[in-house]
């Protein structure tokens, strides 16, 4: 597995805890572009975009980060699996909404 993909494994072990629905869109570069996880959580429209530590988010990434925040999107960007306080909001977010 890739260090990208701990992080994810890591997020959807969390998401699936709280009940919450994700879907991961396969980008092929067709359409409007995504982020890794699209979720709902009780009504609450979540996004998050998982990297390695040192992993920087490209122009297209920020772009769609900006257009989804600006319709009221919470967004995440988790920086690897020790990325605790990430983790922790996505944790205070699940909990909360």
């Amino acid at each position: 597995m890739t260090p990208e993909g701990a992080v994810k494994e890591k997020v959807k072990k969390l998401l699936k805890e709280y009940g919450a629905y994700y879907h991961m869109p396969v980008q092929n570069g067709m359409g409007k572009p995504s982020l890794d996880f699209i979720c709902c959580v009780k009504g609450r429209f979540l996004a998050i975009e998982t990297k390695t530590e040192k992993g920087q988010l490209t122009l297209r990434q920020q772009v769609t980060i900006d257009e989804m925040q600006k319709a009221g999107a919470i967004v995440l960007v988790i920086r690897g699996e020790t990325d605790g306080e990430s983790f922790a909001i996505l944790r205070s977010f699940l909990e909360l909404a």
